[in-house]
């Protein structure tokens, strides 16, 4: 619960420069900031240098969802518990509707005091956030799962990929949601999304302010090359998660193996292989994976002639062919890592289409000719 007290004007400057310090040491102590945010993290397009809080730019902003407790000292019904309106407006008693979205704490309290103070004398108003409203992001790139989402301040957030099949693996969480949980929310990276390069988009004030760009590199973490800033998301917030095609072998192991990505994704392969069907398999599994999964190759299966298509983010389906050799390292033009959805196709060998072929071509005669050898055996 975070209060913001109001200033009582006293008769003795002597008086009045201990009680401003004293207010000014409790506002200071209760705002919400994004304190040491920036100070580990590169900014980049309109982001302002140092400490993003210095200027008082990032303090919590009030809007549509907030619940706010507001009195008035010493006088009685004055005191209420409204909820910011989705016009931005807070209904008080005796004021009616005073507009606060995109205003800070210790802002809506000024705002409230100058109102009360056309039919109060000297008012001492007291406003306090009872409950903030969901932190509401959007998620795109490469993620499992991307869209809009609504965070609150606890429960739990699904790592599984975006095809459903298993459950996945759900991990609680409480506090202010970071950036970390919206990852998680996601469903987690995709075989290709960049660690290095995490992208968060800011409004720095009320709507229609200037947007900062901070970009975050969480692949130290996975490395252990020291503290990690796992930043706290703002409403509003807009994360990008950017795509990297030369990841190593070692990176999208690490990636697989971390709460970055999903325990399992779905993928179909079809053709010459044992069990056709859906494979059940790892994130970020490579293709010799999916095709041990479906029972190996068949003996009409042409290694040679793998095809494997995805359907991009953008609706295009995109089909590469594949010299399949199990023996290549993940990441490998042979042996490419897989994403949720993808389809294998096994193709058959020459000798097998051309015995195919002969068989189809003899099918529609084959009553005739197994009538004629009926024949023959009968002596007729």
């Amino acid at each position: 619960m975070i209060r913001i007290l109001g200033q009582i004007p006293l008769p003795t400057p002597s008086r009045i420069l201990p009680g401003l310090l004293t207010l000014g040491l409790v506002c200071s102590a209760w705002g919400i900031g994004a304190e040491g945010l920036a100070a580990t993290a590169g900014t980049t397009g309109q982001a302002m240098a140092g400490d993003p809080a210095s200027d008082g730019s990032m303090r919590y902003r009030l809007a549509p969802g907030d619940r706010l407790k507001v009195s008035v000292f010493r006088m009685e019904g004055y005191e209420t518990v409204a909820e910011v309106l989705s016009d931005g407006t807070l209904n008080l008693p005796r004021l009616g509707s005073v507009p606060v979205w995109g205003l800070s704490l210790d802002q809506a309290r000024q705002r409230i005091t100058s109102g009360y103070g056309r039919i109060l004398r000297r008012p001492l108003v007291y406003l306090d956030l009872v409950e903030a409203r969901p932190v509401r992001v959007s998620i795109s790139g490469e993620v499992q799962r991307p869209g809009l989402y609504s965070i609150g301040r606890g429960g739990t957030n699904q790592l599984s990929s975006s095809g459903g099949g298993s459950p996945g693996t759900a991990i609680p969480t409480s506090g202010w949601p970071t950036l970390v949980d919206a990852l998680q929310r996601a469903g987690g990276l995709t075989a290709y999304g960049d660690l290095r390069r995490l992208t968060i988009q800011r409004p720095s004030g009320p709507p229609g302010a200037p947007i900062r760009t901070l970009q975050f590199d969480f692949w130290k973490a996975l490395q252990g090359g020291g503290p990690v800033t796992n930043p706290l998301l703002y409403d509003g917030d807009s994360i990008t998660i950017p795509r990297s095609e030369n990841l190593t072998q070692t990176e999208l192991l690490a990636v697989a193996s971390s709460t970055f990505a999903p325990d399992t994704i779905s993928v179909n392969v079809v053709g010459e292989v044992e069990r056709p069907g859906p494979q059940s398999i790892k994130a970020n599994s490579p293709l010799s994976q999916a095709l041990l999964s479906a029972g190996g190759l068949t003996r009409r299966a042409s290694a040679s002639n793998v095809r494997l298509l995805r359907l991009e983010s953008n609706g295009i389906i995109r089909q590469a062919s594949i010299s399949y050799d199990p023996a290549s390292s993940m990441g490998s033009n042979s042996n490419p890592p897989l994403q949720q959805g993808d389809v294998v196709v096994v193709d058959r060998h020459g000798w097998a289409k051309a015995n195919d072929n002969l068989k189809s071509m003899v099918e529609p005669i084959s009553p005739l000719i197994n009538a004629g050898s009926l024949f023959r055996l009968l002596g007729l």
